[in-house]
């Protein structure tokens, strides 16, 4: 085994032969589970994709586009998974091999042993809240309109539920739920800006929509200040809001939260809490767009130290144990934002919630380890 490089202060330089032994060892899996994990899930969304070419009778270019868009979300998702998957396997051969204590007899002290890992988490955590912010919601929208375009060939475009759009008179809009069968709108937001004047902010519990207009029932009018405070506020319950143009207006506006940055989902989220209105679970997806790149993180964090506990177990242990551990990330994160969401939980605790926990486990089994 590689030794630190003769450095007499025990290998505490700041990159030394062993940390490039230790990253090296992890590099291999690391891009192993990437590739094998990509392929895994694409091959899941094309597999979902085939309706669209045996009912619909979509070209394969339009599907192979469709492939093209989903793969920067899949691949920014296999990464944390990656860095888990390959800290277990690298430092479970390394202890396996005795190298780990080989390391312990040369004075260096378990921290100082994943300190490259750790650098390489936080490497990755960063290469992923870029990916998260620049490219993936990009992707994400293109290839939700092509799915649109798709679904509504043979039918104008519908309001969908939990969207974000944005109409060509510069008004922006959300609405909680929709019957399509009914034409039935529930829990709607609109904030208008018109030029040379104040912009409104209306809120209504339910509506019906049409062609060319809306139905408002039980609602408020709201009209703002230029710095965003209350300057009136008009209760009706019934208002009818027209809209101009054909049903197609707001196709190619629409935006789910997965199809916004984290700046993007901001700027709507200033708007429609102006109104005083509740929107923890956008308020919690905001924060997790943030929380959830520091997961490749947390993994080498939380991985590492159980390497030294169960390493001897084998390559099939770690595969099993990475396995586990981000089933409960993961499932413990959803309960956290569900309950974010609900108002049960603050919205910035929801969201790092999963953070937390596991990386306080890993920092806990670290000193526990000293």
């Amino acid at each position: 085994m590689p030794t630190s490089g003769g450095q007499g202060d025990g290998g505490y330089g700041p990159l030394t032969i062993l940390d490039q032994y230790v990253v090296k060892e992890m590099l291999s899996p690391f891009l192993l589970c990437i590739g094998g994990f990509t392929i895994i899930l694409l091959s899941g969304y094309l597999f979902d994709l085939m309706d669209l070419v045996f009912v619909k009778k979509v070209p394969v270019s339009t599907v192979l586009h469709l492939l093209g868009y989903k793969l920067p979300s899949i691949v920014v998702l296999t990464l944390p998974l990656a860095v888990l998957f390959a800290t277990l396997l690298a430092l479970g051969r390394l202890a396996k091999d005795n190298e780990l204590t080989i390391m312990r007899m040369a004075g260096l002290s378990l921290s100082r042993m994943i300190a490259p890992l750790l650098v390489l988490g936080v490497i990755v955590s960063g290469i992923t809240y870029f990916a998260n912010e620049k490219v993936v919601p990009e992707m994400n929208h293109k290839e939700a309109n092509l799915i649109r375009r798709i679904i509504f060939q043979d039918a104008p475009p519908s309001v969908e539920e939990q969207v974000f759009f944005r109409d060509p008179e510069d008004r922006f809009f959300y609405i909680g739920r929709v019957d399509s069968q009914r034409k039935e709108l529930q829990e709607i937001m609109i904030y208008e800006t018109k030029a040379g004047s104040f912009p409104r902010l209306i809120t209504a519990a339910t509506g019906e929509y049409g062609d060319n207009k809306w139905c408002l029932q039980n609602g408020t009018v709201q009209e703002l200040d230029d710095q965003g405070f209350v300057k009136g506020q008009v209760r009706f319950q019934e208002m009818e809001l027209p809209l101009t143009g054909r049903p197609e207006r707001f196709f190619g506006q629409q935006k789910t939260t997965n199809e916004m940055s984290r700046q993007e989902l901001g700027e709507h989220i200033d708007l429609f809490q102006k109104s005083g209105l509740q929107v923890n679970d956008f308020v919690v997806d905001y924060h997790l767009k943030l929380a959830l790149p520091w997961a490749s993180f947390v993994f080498v964090l939380l991985g590492a130290p159980l390497c030294f506990y169960f390493g001897r177990g084998g390559r099939m242990f770690g595969v099993v144990l990475s396995l586990i551990i981000m089933f409960l990330y993961y499932v413990a994160t959803s309960i956290a934002r569900s309950l974010g969401a609900n108002g049960l939980l603050p919205p910035l605790l929801a969201a790092w919630l999963g953070n937390l926990v596991f990386g306080g486990l890993g920092i806990g089994l670290l000193s526990w380890s000293r």
